[in-house]
């Protein structure tokens, strides 16, 4: 009768249908002259009879609704289990009360009061406990808190906004601690330096049960221990559609959403079959045994295996105890009293827990808690679970003896899939991706610009989507581009269109039209009065060298010719062709069938290509030789014209934009301190460019080695007419494209 009440009273106060599910309906009374009977709660009420016994009661009220939705499936289903120790964990104390910081997850009284839902200041349990004998009902999600709530606090303080009716799970499934409340503990035991010194103050940080939020929101929502200086996966976003809590499992049954996953997962036939699901981009060795066979699931147990390893040797060399890990037993983390690294059931008792931690092993032993607590981790956002393990087990590695190696490891996904990179996390300080951006640097730029023709600022992604160059899930037909303009205005195609999709990005952002733009009407070795900007070819730039001339990648100079699309053999003239399309690594076992006898791509050179091009007696060297040592050239006589010509130093940074900068010191040596260079004379622009260029595509000497080697010729030649250039013995291609 009084959840029926508090029901009704919700419904009247917040004009919600909220349902109470479970019970039955009352019996009707047999005879009329009797007392007024209990009206029944819902699914629907009695009817009173006429006349009643009593009739200074109200009469029935009309039943919330006359059937509750989904009633079976919610009542099957762990939010109804009633008998689970996340709702009985407290009937033994006395009074059996769920204190507040528990009460928000393991009660439905606990939950409304943190909502705010029955009055109270939102945000917090305001009682200092709650009874027990509740479960999660229709009443906790359906009201007119959840309707509306839009964003999740994480224990890290981090807010998600934006967000759906996944909201009403993240509250719960998000774990209690996060990499912030560690680093507290740590500080607080004053070891924040010290991290190999064992303090008796310092506690196990445990995660706890299902966090599947923080796990899905990775380095967004901070829930593992991220290493300082290391970049992590934010939210993963698996595929359009399927990116949330309720669109991959039951809202009421909590179960998979099986059918669903099955359109892609054709081989999936229950819950446990995806354990051996990866991905397209994540086809990795992660864990180091040489099964890329194995799902997902499995890479992760792998990396855990190799971690607890790890802590054990730490555990022995630096706290003076070894150590071993229950998944159920709490504190789960124990004494191994008999060191043969198995827990044994006399070893996890309370009594044995393990009590020497040092800030390095509790970071270890916390990370390796995230990756148990979340039976799903593997498939919320499995790179980021790996990520984490790989760092601790790195971090272990710098400090124990016999070390474990991670050479054999896997932290990060190819490129398109790395979500963790630069390429896609620039921009996460700013929580936008500009437009000029989008297209290559965000999963939904290219289909934008393919549908609209323009992009427009998106917000970052966790690298690229299948749903990136894929129309569809069931044929995975790809978008059709017939054909794709560059920056210097030009339009060319490849012969299999789908590498189009390829080029659309790997074409850099300038051109020889951009330089020559920049430097139109000035004097050659002049620094102008309104400086000139670096213009930076951008990252691996592979479509402009693979077509040359026709598109100008390249700075070219004036009155010459160049090559253009280098066209290799039959059947090797595409991107895919040479590339593993996912992995995006380069299909070697099919080029060392023509070019036999070489042990690297880099000691590659065709028949045709025989000529001594950087002129240092070496003509057997691979064209990547040739290009590397003309390249180096190039930098020593842009050093020489800055300093003679110009005044001022110059020094160069591949990592550190805008890359190049003036060498104050004059120690060749480029420091923190020293400003970016803008002292360019358009010679030295159109040097620089070209040099840059050759360092942002390191496939080059194979995309289109010869066009290369021609540019870089020329720029020593332009540097030549002013400071001294030993170009003796190099020699520029001039014969047309051909097999290299």
């Amino acid at each position: 009768m009084k959840r029926f009440i508090l029901l009704a009273l919700l419904v009247l106060a917040l004009g919600l249908l909220a349902a109470c599910a479970g019970n039955e309906p009352a019996p009707q009374p047999a005879a009329t002259q009797v007392p007024c009977p209990e009206c029944a709660a819902c699914p629907e009420a009695a009817s009173c009879p006429e006349p009643v016994a009593c009739p200074e009661a109200q009469a029935c009220p009309e039943p919330v609704v006359a059937n509750v939705p989904f009633e079976q499936q919610w009542a099957n289903s762990g939010h109804n289990d009633i008998t689970s120790g996340a709702f009985t964990h407290w009937d033994g104390e006395d009074p059996a009360a769920i204190p507040a910081d528990c009460a928000k997850c393991h009660s439905e009284t606990g939950y409304l009061d943190f909502l705010g839902a029955d009055g109270s200041e939102p945000g917090v349990v305001n009682a200092e406990s709650v009874p027990t004998g509740t479960t999660v009902t229709c009443a906790a999600c359906h009201n007119e808190m959840t309707i509306h709530k839009t964003s999740v606090v994480f224990p890290s303080g981090v807010e998600i906004a934006n967000l759906g009716d996944e909201a009403r799970c993240m509250v719960c499934h998000q774990g209690l601690e996060s990499k912030v409340s560690v680093d507290a503990s740590i500080e607080e035991v004053g070891l924040t330096e010290n991290v190999d010194e064992v303090s008796a103050d310092l506690g196990f940080s445990n995660i706890h049960y299902f966090p599947a939020a923080a796990t899905q929101y990775g380095a967004q929502a901070m829930g593992g221990y991220q290493y300082d200086g290391k970049a992590y996966d934010v939210k993963f976003e698996h595929v359009q559609g399927f990116d949330t809590c309720s669109t991959c499992h039951d809202s009421h049954t909590l179960e998979l959403n099986l059918d669903q996953c099955q359109t892609c997962h054709t081989d999936v036939k229950a819950a446990e079959d995806f354990q051996q699901v990866r991905l397209q981009g994540s086809e990795s060795d992660y864990d180091g045994d040489g099964d890329v066979e194995e799902g997902v699931f499995e890479e992760v147990a792998g990396l855990q295996e190799i971690l607890i390893g790890a802590m054990q040797v730490y555990a022995t060399e630096f706290a003076g105890a070894s150590i071993v890990h229950s998944p159920s037993a709490y504190p789960y983390f124990f004494v191994d009293t008999n060191a043969d690294g198995v827990t044994g059931e006399d070893e996890a008792i309370y009594p044995n827990a393990f009590k020497s931690w040092t800030p390095r092993l509790l970071k270890a032993a916390y990370n390796y808690q995230v990756a148990s607590k979340d039976p799903g981790d593997f498939a919320h956002n499995g790179k980021y679970i790996i990520q984490l393990l790989y760092d601790s087990i790195d971090d272990l590695s710098t400090v124990i003896s016999p070390t474990v190696s991670v050479a054999d490891l896997t932290r990060n996904d190819p490129g398109h899939f790395a979500g963790s990179e630069e390429a896609f996390r620039h921009w996460d300080a700013d929580g936008v991706v500009p437009a000029e951006c989008v297209k290559c640097h965000q999963a939904q730029g290219l289909p934008q610009r393919i549908a609209e023709g323009v992009n427009t600022s998106m917000a970052p992604s966790n690298g690229l989507l299948c749903s990136t160059c894929h129309t569809d899930y069931d044929e995975y037909a790809r978008y059709e581009i017939a054909e794709v303009q560059f920056p210097s205005g030009a339009k060319v195609t490849m012969a299999d269109t789908d590498s189009n999709l390829c080029i659309s990005c790997h074409q850099g952002r300038a051109s020889a039209v951009t330089v020559d733009n920049a430097v139109k009407g000035l004097e050659e070795d002049t620094v102008p009065e309104k400086a000139l900007r670096f213009s930076n070819i951008h990252y691996f730039a592979a479509g402009a060298t693979l077509f040359g001339n026709e598109v100008q990648g390249a700075y070219q100079f004036a009155g010459l010719d160049y090559l253009g699309q280098f066209t290799h053999v039959p059947g090797f003239e595409n991107c895919t062709s040479c590339h593993a399309t996912h992995e995006l690594s380069v299909q070697t076992d099919k080029c060392f069938t023509c070019h036999a006898g070489v042990e690297t791509m880099q000691d590659i050179r065709g028949p045709l290509s025989t000529a001594d091009y950087d002129g240092d007696g070496d003509a057997a060297e691979g064209i990547d030789g040739e290009i590397q040592t003309m390249n180096d050239a190039v930098y020593a006589a842009m050093q020489d014209y800055a300093t003679t010509i110009i005044g001022k130093g110059i020094l160069y940074d591949s990592h550190a934009y805008p890359y190049f900068f003036e060498d104050t010191n004059g120690d060749g040596v480029r420091n923190e301190e020293e400003p970016g260079f803008s002292s360019w004379t358009p010679r030295l622009l159109k040097a620089a460019y070209n040099y840059q260029y050759v360092q942002k595509d390191p496939g080059a000497f194979v995309h289109n080695g010869k066009y290369v080697l021609q540019f870089l010729y020329d720029t020593l030649s332009s540097l030549g007419q002013r400071v001294t250039v030993d170009m003796a013995g190099m020699v520029r291609p001039d014969a047309p494209a051909a097999a290299q």
